[in-house]
């Protein structure tokens, strides 16, 4: 406590001066850190391994051991009684939970009937026939929703029939074993904005996209999620760049949500939108906002220190926190003790290293 006093009696009014190497206590200093070279480490690919859900064998802690009833010397009627030391699991028991075997399956069965995966619905709701001045097509409205409780998300993107035909090439070089029953609409050299066309198209797109979906290893990969939102995302990401931060975040907050659902088995993905955000209601003088943002995306980082985001954007939390008045300290003890574990090369701030993404 003497310490965290006299960190905040000291602290300088102005925020320049707060971020500088040389006061310690600000959001700028790194202590003994040595401040490291400009380089990025790339992440692993979307399709990687699963991330494991929790489960009892995996919050049974070393010290469990059988506790005596204090009333009568033994075990309490039930089953043994076991301290049992849970992980921080949000809704879970506390640390130090003492239950009895049957009580502690019971609650990992309730836990597990919580553990279902998302799954989506896809609608081709409607169409559109747009002409240019040396083009005509049809663009297809898709609606994706989330089922097993109202889905206030859902997503509508638009596509046209030469999407969906570089998403079925794209496939065919890694999964054509996997997706040689999917039958792809045919093209057609003539009536292709017939109403009766466009009506059958709509109706093979949601069949197409369904079936694609129910694969398990289709729908992680990095094809299929991009199909759905790499437009918005390079659009959003372009606005950004041009410093259009309102018109950047209308994109984001509507892709955001399709692209955690589609990411749920790696949460990492969704990390340099979530960064994007946070910059544009940051630049906007949206601190609240920004902080809130950058929680979201911390809890996607978890303990992945050497994320190429991970100390950009802890250090961009830490100048939120103090200028909302909040706890930074916590937060330069984290930055600090991941680069003293870790050493990761990094010198861009979360800003020059979100406008890198999605030029392409």
């Amino acid at each position: 406590m003497g310490m965290c006093f006299w960190t905040r009696q000291h602290l300088a009014p102005n925020l320049g001066i707060m971020a500088s190497p040389e006061h310690p206590g600000s959001p700028g200093w790194m202590g003994p850190i040595t401040q490291c070279a400009t380089g990025t480490e790339q992440e692993a690919a979307a399709t990687g391994p699963d991330l494991s859900c929790p489960g009892p064998d995996e919050h049974l802690g070393k010290d469990s051991h059988r506790s005596q009833d204090p009333q009568k010397g033994s075990p309490p009627k039930g089953g043994r009684r076991h301290t049992v030391r849970f992980a921080d699991t949000p809704g879970g028991p506390s640390p130090n939970s003492s239950m009895t075997t049957g009580e502690l399956q019971e609650y990992w069965r309730k836990e597990k009937r919580g553990w279902r995966r998302v799954k989506l619905l896809f609608e081709v709701a409607s169409a559109r026939i747009e002409e240019r001045k040396v083009s005509k097509f049809v663009m297809y409205q898709i609606v994706v929703i989330q089922t097993g409780s109202f889905d206030s998300n859902k997503a509508v993107l638009e596509r046209r029939y030469s999407d969906f035909e570089t998403l079925q090439k794209n496939l065919l070089k890694t999964f054509r074993e996997e997706i040689e029953d999917v039958v792809f609409p045919k093209k057609h050299l003539m009536g292709n904005f017939t109403e009766e066309m466009i009506s059958e198209r709509k109706l093979a797109f949601k069949e197409y996209l369904s079936l694609l979906y129910a694969i398990r290893c289709v729908r992680r990969s990095r094809e299929f999620i991009d199909f759905l939102t790499r437009p918005e995302l390079r659009e959003a990401f372009g606005c950004l760049r041009g410093g259009q931060y309102t018109r950047a975040l209308d994109i984001l907050v509507r892709v955001v949500p399709l692209q955690e659902k589609l990411t749920a088995h790696c949460p990492v993905m969704v990390v340099p939108a979530l960064c994007a955000m946070l910059v544009c209601h940051r630049d906007l003088e949206r601190p609240a906002e920004a902080f809130a943002v950058g929680e979201r995306a911390l809890q996607c980082l978890q303990a992945r220190e050497g994320h190429r985001y991970y100390a950009p954007l802890l250090d961009a939390m830490i100048r939120l926190a103090y200028t909302l008045g909040r706890d930074f300290i916590s937060l330069q003890k984290r930055l600090q003790e991941s680069q003293l574990r870790k050493p990761t090369p990094w010198g861009l701030t979360l800003k020059e290293l979100t406008v890198r993404e999605y030029l392409y």
